[in-house]
């Protein structure tokens, strides 16, 4: 990204700096992934907590003033007092400040996760938490602007209060917000939680720290997504990564590195088959999982029987290699071949029954047809060849 405050990947911020920030978002602690088969969705919770661990270990290796939060720390309201604690005793890796502020997903309610966090006992005292929208000076060194959501959706800039901000302090000041810029999201999307474009320069911000997008994105030279630090959906959004935040001068546009943080790769795969090579191509990608993968594949168009079976045996070598596979073929057709048919021994009643599904494809009830067929295969293969006649 070409920008006065450049992108810099896996660099580390030298010189001299004013202020160093850890920019962080979109935790989403405690968030339950019902999509995946129970031993994955285990795993995919258990790493929010893991990336939280690593994001204290980098702010401590960095030396960095605070770590800021920009949102949605928690998934739901409702998480357990276990998470909760178990999500305050995986920041412990770093004794600076902390600073989380509520977004959509943990909106400052009047009762709230926050609230059961502040009974619990369970918020650590370098950890500042924003519950209103008033200024806060952290580590000496800046004054925060923070705008926490109070409730889950409004239509109204929290941000404005920002410029009639009369703290009266020289420090320079931070702004962290959890919303959508405008102009960034096509004009016909009613994008809730708004945050003005500008807004940063228009109030004399040093920086901007945003979340709500889950994937770093620079909006200007001194407004930035960080995106979640562990990746949470297929979408190719840069998540993943949190930034490290280097402001050399309230003058200067700060310097913002990428610091990889995400340990499962999300991959969205989407395969059109229509010849041999295409079967060949997927079957390639399926057998390239790794132990960090989380994949999506959806598969459509056309197959014969013997690509079928090929496919099926990669898949199963790939629920076994991934973390994850979430599989969808339903818009996949099965055109068995006379080669099928003759090596299925599907003859007499058996074989028209066989034609009959292959035809019936391409009615209302395609899905159930082709898996009907796919049924009668196994059976026929499990039983070896054999004469459908009498059957």
């Amino acid at each position: 990204v070409a920008v006065a405050g450049a992108l810099l990947k896996n660099g580390t911020i030298r010189g001299s700096i004013l202020i160093s920030l850890l920019h962080t978002a979109d935790w989403q602690i405690g968030r339950v992934f019902s999509q995946f088969e129970p031993d994955d969705a285990a795993a995919l919770f258990e790493a929010r907590f893991a990336v939280v661990e690593r994001l204290a270990s980098i702010a401590t290796e960095q030396s960095v003033d605070a770590v800021l939060v920009a949102g949605d720390v928690f998934d739901a309201q409702t998480v357990t007092e276990k998470t909760i604690r178990r999500l305050f005793n995986a920041m412990g890796g770093f004794t600076g400040a902390w600073v989380l502020m509520p977004g959509n997903h943990d909106a400052a309610l009047a009762e709230s996760v926050w609230t059961h966090a502040c009974r619990l006992g369970a918020i650590p005292a370098n950890v500042i938490v924003c519950l209103e929208p008033k200024p806060v000076v952290v580590a000496g060194k800046f004054t925060l602007l923070p705008a926490p959501l109070t409730q889950r959706h409004t239509y109204a800039d929290l941000t404005e209060w920002f410029s009639t901000d009369a703290s009266g302090d020289a420090l320079p000041r931070i702004g962290l917000a959890h919303g959508s810029v405008q102009g960034i999201l096509s004009e016909d999307i009613d994008s809730a939680n708004p945050i003005a474009a500008g807004r940063a320069q228009g109030v004399g911000l040093v920086y901007l720290a945003l979340g709500d997008w889950h994937g770093t994105k620079c909006v200007d030279d001194r407004t930035w997504y960080a995106g979640t630090p562990e990746t949470d959906r297929f979408k190719a959004n840069d998540s993943g990564q949190a930034l490290l935040v280097s402001i050399e001068s309230v003058g200067a546009p700060p310097v913002v590195v990428a610091m990889p943080t995400g340990k499962f790769r999300w991959r969205q795969i989407e395969q059109h088959l229509a010849v041999d090579s295409d079967v060949d191509g997927l079957v390639d990608m399926l057998n390239s999982a790794g132990s960090d993968d989380v994949l999506q594949v959806r598969v459509s168009g056309t197959c014969n029987l013997a690509g079928h079976r090929k496919l099926i045996a990669a898949l199963g070598a790939a629920r076994a290699n991934a973390r994850a596979v979430v599989w969808d073929s339903t818009e996949l057709r099965l055109e068995p071949t006379e080669d099928d048919i003759l090596g299925l021994r599907a003859d007499g009643f058996v074989g028209e029954v066989l034609q009959d599904l292959r035809a019936e494809q391409n009615g209302a009830e395609a899905e159930l047809a082709r898996d009907a067929m796919l049924a009668l295969a196994r059976i026929l293969d499990a039983h070896g060849p054999r004469s459908g006649a009498g059957a």
